[in-house]
């Protein structure tokens, strides 16, 4: 702890002090000079501002005011409410409680209270009472029942305090409690702001708010254009979809992706050795069939009973042709090729070698890389009202700086499920707005972030839109 300056420097420190109360603004400011400030005339380590009321000889309505380097005491909390209520039982315990007592006193923990006593707080402190005036009511509850103010400010250090101490304290603690009634804002005597002159005063300090209110007021009615973001893409328009001609189990893809391709171009093997092996077989029924009916047919030239089984025979050699027939076009089905020239559209060739595929699944597809669209995905929550041909801007993630212009084709008449798992309404959009610079920068399969721009409504309706949805939900209208 420093060294205690002289006395005339101490009663100079008074002075200022009890100046600086005066000029306090409201209680908030003036308890933050009580539990602070005071330290600059009498050293201590904590400072607690406590405020109470007598209602019939009985302590109620206490609060911790302020706490030395607190900005704001938690009301709360448990070190606080423990601290409120040993300080109102000391007041009920002491002189105080009867309002004829206005002189310091030391506080002293009670039995039960020594153990949190030694945890939070200095073994010497010191109770200095602030002198309201018995007729004086404070602000809660004084016009339905009588009540008399009752504060305290306790200081608690490591040494025990001295008669000087509580000689320069008691004039200062005189200072404190007449601004904490002047400070109150409503008439109650000649020592006190007039009701008309506090309303004035609150009015002046509150003039700069109401204008921002105001102008937020005002603000919230400007006209704005709804719009939404949406994560989307660049996709081909019309392209041709290249599917499984059959059941089967990929065999190789002879292409790369996004190598271009011609019509007629092979892109797809299947594994034909099931089909090679049943052709072959088929092939040799066919040769036997045709053998029996050769067979037959020579042996009826001579044989009236051979000719009943010729055209059995000869049915037996049609089914068998026509199972080779069929099988050679499965075995040509193996082999998917082009049916327009573009670009292979998929992913890596890797991943579809010896994957089984069922008739008609997508393996890729081929599209015009100069014939591509903006597709993009709003959220169920993010729905607003959008027309085809409103404005849509791409802002791709490989150039964020330079949005691309589009104009919004379609819209989904349903939410589906995405990738993420979320439910979204699929849009599509066109380029035809864009620049020749711009549609060459466009590039099958890039990402990016699509703003789509709704029709004008309220500033204040765009910002509630959202909450009032939640509050919808919520109270069930």
């Amino acid at each position: 702890m420093s060294m205690q300056p002289d006395l005339a420097n101490r009663l100079a420190l008074l002075l200022k002090l009890e100046q600086r109360a005066r000029h306090c603004e409201d209680r908030l400011a003036l308890g933050f000079v009580m539990v602070n400030e005071t330290n600059s005339l009498v050293a201590y380590r904590q400072a607690v501002l406590w405020t109470g009321e007598i209602v019939d000889g009985r302590v109620e309505g206490t609060t911790v005011r302020a706490l030395s380097g607190l900005a704001d005491p938690a009301q709360n909390a448990p070190f606080t409410m423990w601290l409120s209520e040993v300080l109102c039982r000391h007041a009920a315990a002491s002189n105080a409680a009867r309002a004829n007592d206005n002189s310091a006193a030391l506080l002293l923990p009670q039995a039960g209270d020594k153990e949190m006593w030694r945890q939070y707080l200095p073994e010497h402190a010191l109770w200095l009472p602030l002198p309201f005036k018995a007729k004086a009511s404070d602000d809660a509850g004084a016009a339905t029942k009588k009540s008399i103010p009752l504060a305290a400010l306790v200081l608690c250090r490591e040494e025990p305090w001295t008669q000087q101490d509580i000689s320069l304290l008691t004039p200062l603690a005189d200072a404190y409690a007449h601004a904490w009634l002047a400070l109150r804002g409503t008439s109650g005597g000649g020592f006190m702001e007039s009701g008309w002159r506090g309303l004035a005063r609150k009015a002046r300090h509150s003039r700069w708010k109401l204008a921002v209110a105001l102008v937020l007021l005002l603000v919230s009615f400007f006209p704005v254009r709804q719009s939404v973001l949406a994560p989307a893409e660049i996709v081909p328009r019309n392209p041709s979809t290249v599917r499984a001609s059959l059941h089967g189990v990929v065999d190789r893809i002879t292409v790369q992706p996004n190598a271009p391709v011609q019509k007629g171009d092979l892109l797809v093997l299947l594994d034909a050795q099931d089909i090679k092996g049943k052709l072959e077989a088929a092939r040799q029924s066919l040769a036997v069939a045709q053998a029996e009916l050769r067979q037959a047919q020579q042996q009826a030239l001579f044989d009236e009973r051979s000719k009943a089984t010729v055209g059995i025979l000869r049915g037996q050699k049609d089914q068998a042709a026509s199972d080779v027939i069929y099988l050679e076009s499965m075995l040509e089905r193996t082999e998917i090729r082009a049916e327009v020239p573009g670009i292979a559209v998929f992913d890596d060739p890797q991943e579809w070698s010896g994957r089984p595929v069922a008739l008609g699944e997508r393996i890729m597809v081929i599209a015009n890389p100069q014939d591509v669209e903006l597709e993009a995905h709003v959220a169920l929550a993010d729905a607003i009202p959008l027309h085809p041909g409103a404005e849509v801007r791409l802002f791709m993630n490989a150039a964020p700086a330079s949005p691309v212009d589009a104009s919004l084709e379609r819209v989904g008449y349903r939410a589906v499920p995405v990738a993420d798992g979320t439910l979204a309404y699929r849009t599509r959009a066109t380029f035809d707005s864009a620049s020749t610079d711009e549609k060459s920068t466009l590039r099958i399969g890039l990402k990016g972030t699509a703003k789509l721009y709704g029709q004008r409504t309220l500033l204040l309706s765009y910002l509630l839109r959202r909450p009032l949805a939640t509050a919808r939900l919520w109270l069930g209208l």
